[in-house]
């Protein structure tokens, strides 16, 4: 058996006798609690552990048509260098000659490298690659700055998606993140996206309440869900737009990567 299976025996029984989660007017104390008490639990490992070693081993690995490694990746820092790259994007890239995410910049190195056609691209293993990569992240500032045109356009029109209100209840990200910060859906108080810089600095993360691991895209696919509108694509400009902006919102944060959410 190998070690990720015994990793992941230990903490699937850590989340079997976890508690029933408690409501905590400070959404950032609660996760904290949480993780704490599963840590106690799971022997010191959290679930995120385990998609850091799954996307390492993917990272690493030979695959594809090519049989090629992400190794020679460029994420911005230069090929092979990984360590702060998600406090800078997303970015442009001048081999693609547009503005990419960590998502996106995962799936061209694939295709790019490995040879993979777009279609035989697995969203579990793009999201286990962004953890792997965001570990090496962990503790660096977010420093997201547009400067050249491309980024700057992208920026603009991610600030025009966040105030954009539209739908069958005439909302939009910032109905929720800002006019409404202060309020409750349900048990979880919605956050500042503007005034506070962690909200946007600890993706991806694990979803505690949901056992699922996120990436900035399947968050806000999911708020589109949850406004009654039509998600975009992952990978899509929209959703690149609007992770270009709110990453902008925390420049100078320290990230918490993986993030540990409710």
């Amino acid at each position: 058996m190998g070690r990720f299976w015994r990793l992941l025996g230990v903490v699937l029984l850590g989340l079997l006798s976890f508690p029933a989660l408690a409501q905590e007017d400070d959404p950032y104390k609660e996760a904290e609690k949480q993780k704490q008490q599963l840590l106690e639990q799971s022997g010191g490992i959290l679930p995120s552990d385990l998609f850091v070693q799954q996307g390492e081993e993917l990272f690493k690995a030979k695959r594809g048509p090519k049989q090629a490694s992400l190794e020679a990746c460029d994420f911005g820092r230069g090929p092979g260098r990984l360590e702060g790259v998600v406090g800078r994007l997303p970015r442009y890239f001048f081999d693609t000659r547009r503005v990419e995410d960590l998502d996106s910049r995962i799936r061209t190195c694939m295709i790019q490298l490995q040879g993979f056609k777009p279609e035989e691209i697995k969203r579990s293993e793009v999201v286990a690659i962004a953890f792997y990569i965001a570990s090496l992240s962990n503790e660096q500032v977010m420093y997201v700055r547009p400067l050249v045109p491309q980024e700057k356009r992208l920026y603009e029109l991610g600030e025009k998606l966040f105030y954009l209100r539209a739908g069958p209840r005439d909302m939009g990200c910032a109905t929720c993140h800002v006019t409404y910060v202060g309020r409750r859906a349900g048990v979880l108080p919605y956050s500042d996206l503007l005034g506070d810089k962690r909200v946007a600095s600890h993706w991806p993360a694990f979803r505690y309440s949901n056992d699922q691991a996120w990436t900035m895209a399947d968050r806000i696919r999911a708020c589109y869900a949850n406004l009654g509108m039509p998600a975009p694509d992952f990978y899509s400009e929209p959703i690149i737009a609007l992770t270009l902006f709110m990453n902008a919102q925390a420049r100078g944060a320290r990230m918490d990567l993986p993030g540990f959410i409710r």
